[in-house]
């Protein structure tokens, strides 16, 4: 069974944020899904090609993150290496994207939740850029909302983001980095 969990802020304040990428990724990929509650979370159980896979979205605010991530992992008995990620980066730029596995928090609190949580670094993340000026107060920035052209920039790459999810699923860990790790 996979995990694949979007980073965001819970509540419609928060809907189109920088720092709701995550949910916003996962809303693209899904569509017009019934989502249910358990364990501070909105999650949509599903198959994809015969592979169970657990769609969530915590709602614990994300810098506690880690508790809904947490809870589903230990109920669901998902392994860490099952478990992908889907955040905000603000060192990239707007749209682009990178795979890690196996490091710090960077300074994401959601991040540092999850890893303060899992007692682990080895889950798969897929950071989505988001691009931070500098001299703004990061946090008015990541709950600032995307303009329409940076919007409109973002909704242009859903395709590699859905594609990075579906390989995650299908394929792994490991064949995901090697296919879609830039180079």
């Amino acid at each position: 069974m996979k995990l694949v969990v979007g980073l965001g802020n819970p509540g419609e304040e928060y809907r189109s944020t920088r720092h709701n990428v995550g949910f916003m990724v996962l809303d693209s990929f899904l569509g017009d899904v019934l989502w249910q509650k358990k364990f501070n979370g909105e999650f949509y159980k599903t198959m994809i090609e015969n592979e169970p896979v657990i769609f969530l979205k915590p709602l614990t605010f994300m810098n506690l993150s880690g508790q809904a991530v947490q809870q589903f992992a230990h109920y669901y008995h998902i392994d860490i290496t099952d478990i992908l990620i889907i955040h905000d980066d603000l060192d990239l730029p707007l749209g682009s994207y990178k795979l890690k596995r196996n490091s710090s928090s960077g300074g994401h609190n959601g991040l540092k939740s999850i890893i303060s949580c899992l007692n682990s670094e080895s889950f798969l993340r897929l950071k989505v850029g988001v691009t931070y000026q500098r001299g703004e107060n990061t946090i008015d920035f990541v709950l600032g909302r995307f303009s329409k052209k940076e919007k409109e920039l973002l909704e242009e790459n859903y395709g590699i983001y859905h594609k990075v999810i579906r390989s995650f699923i299908l394929s792994g860990v490991e064949k995901t980095l090697v296919n879609y790790s830039k180079k």
